[in-house]
């Protein structure tokens, strides 16, 4: 499998944009191109899912085992011709301080070729000793090519060119000029999600044109076709086609953080997933268990509150027992408001609290939980740990004593730095976003728990109908 990885010596260099333009520009071309995000992140897998035109995948050596990130991988690629990797932060930052955890470590136990985005503004001939330093520090890392990005200018390329070429043995495989066309949208989180930026399709097809044209894409083939052997294709398991339970899922402008594969690992457990919008539907659609995930409640929050009748559908299904898992987002959504920006809106009153925003994030990073006895979920022991992330600005205040949570907090912060996951009726609501590729299993237990439910329900009472579908 032709494969590379797409990094930089720090955070902010451009290799984002960069990635989006290869990916659009060789689709473009005809080229099957599989993305994938290393780490936690929700929002560049989205705007790569995009410029590929497959979901992107998410590679993460914190919470994944070699064993689940080589699956993960080989299973990722089946069907594609090329593999891109985009690494987050700079090629050997990471959580562990021996780099086992490091953007650098996931190429060596991938056999990832490095191509390196190099921001160059304020550089000339100093760009050689920053690249021999890169080969010299991990000598088993291959730094494959480097693509210059935010030139000045045609004198300023020269240079750099000059540089590289004189000191060093690594190729030039592109210069990509200082342009305002390039920038994507940003946000207290991050960059803006492809679902809120109305122009997200003509903007990635724009990145590819005006990257693609900059970029030797033949020569960056070719660094990718020498990637070492043995990592090949893996045809993924057939999945099942029973789907014997509905669960109704929030995809909308306000929530939209899930991973491809936990998305898959809920069909696998014989879930049918149906979408609703939490903005313009008014009512849930018929199903047996309730998912809302991450997203940006607090910058839909005026048309959050404006559509009651979705938000007392959502309150009265919960309270009545339907199964529900909220991650972050979702939580913020069930809670009574949302303060943000001196505004505050109604939510669907769920959870007795509210949610405020705050300037800096309250929770941010990995996240370790041990569970509780309080977890209704089936398949794990009380005492059991899990390991998640988070990345919150908001707090979820006002809340009553003695509520039951799920997870007490062994690292990380959760709904109030030493517990998370909300039990209320059927409900759990957290701040820690979980991977069942991490061995949390959350995908598997939470279907499982939605047909505990669903049968215990039906030997009392019998077949009961189920929520009206959405006209």
């Amino acid at each position: 499998m032709d494969r590379l990885l797409v990094s930089a010596p720090h955070k902010s260099s451009g290799k984002t944009t960069v990635t989006l333009g290869l990916c659009a520009a060789l689709a473009a071309q005809g080229t099957c191109v599989q993305p994938f995000k290393k780490g936690p992140d929700y929002i560049d897998p989205m705007w790569l899912s995009l410029a590929a035109g497959r979901a992107c995948r998410n590679l993460d050596p914190y919470l994944m085992d070699d064993a689940a990130l080589l699956r993960m991988f080989r299973e990722g690629v089946h069907g594609a011709e090329l593999a891109i990797v985009e690494g987050n932060k700079g090629l050997h930052d990471g959580m562990a301080l021996d780099g086992s955890n490091s953007n650098a470590a996931l190429a060596r136990r991938l056999g990832l070729p490095v191509v390196l985005v190099m921001d160059a503004r304020g550089m000339t001939r100093g760009i050689a000793p920053l690249l021999l330093g890169f080969q010299a520090f991990e000598r088993d890392i291959r730094i494959a090519g480097v693509i210059l990005n935010r030139v000045g200018g045609s004198r300023h390329e020269g240079k750099l060119r000059a540089a590289v070429e004189a000191y060093t043995d690594i190729a030039v495989l592109g210069a990509v000029a200082d342009d305002e066309r390039l920038a994507l949208d940003e946000r207290h989180l991050g960059l803006v999600t492809c679902a809120e930026s109305g122009d997200a399709q003509a903007h990635v097809a724009r990145l590819g044109r005006i990257i693609g044209s900059q970029v030797d894409l033949p020569g960056l083939r070719l660094a990718a076709a020498c990637a070492p052997a043995g990592v090949a294709a893996l045809t993924p398991a057939p999945r099942s086609t029973a789907r014997g339970l509905r669960i109704a899922i929030a995809r909308d402008r306000a929530f939209s953080f899930y991973y491809a594969d936990d998305l898959e690992a809920l069909e696998a457990a014989g879930a049918e997933l149906v979408p609703f919008d939490t903005l313009r539907d008014t009512r849930l659609p018929a199903a047996d268990a309730l998912f809302i995930g991450g997203g940006f409640p607090e910058t839909c929050m005026a048309a959050l509150e404006a559509n009651v009748a979705m938000r007392t559908a959502v309150r009265e299904a919960i309270e009545d027992g339907l199964p529900t898992y909220a991650e972050c987002g979702g939580l913020m959504y069930l809670a009574r408001s949302i303060r943000w920006q001196g505004r505050s809106a109604r939510m669907a009153g769920a959870i007795p609290g509210d949610a405020v925003m705050h300037p800096r994030p309250v929770g941010r990073g990995y996240v370790h939980l041990r569970q509780s006895a309080a977890m209704p979920w089936p398949g794990a022991d009380p005492g059991a740990t899990v390991r998640g992330h988070e990345f919150h600005h908001s707090a979820l205040e006002n809340l009553p004593a003695g509520l039951p949570f799920a997870w007490e907090v062994e690292r990380g912060h959760g709904i109030d730095g030493r517990r998370d996951g909300l039990c209320i009726h059927n409900l759990v609501a957290s701040y820690t976003h979980l991977r069942s590729a991490a061995g949390s299993g959350w995908a598997q237990r939470f279907v499982a728990f939605a047909q505990a439910v669903r049968k215990s329900r039906h030997a009392v009472t019998g077949p009961a109908p189920a929520l009206e579908a959405q006209a």
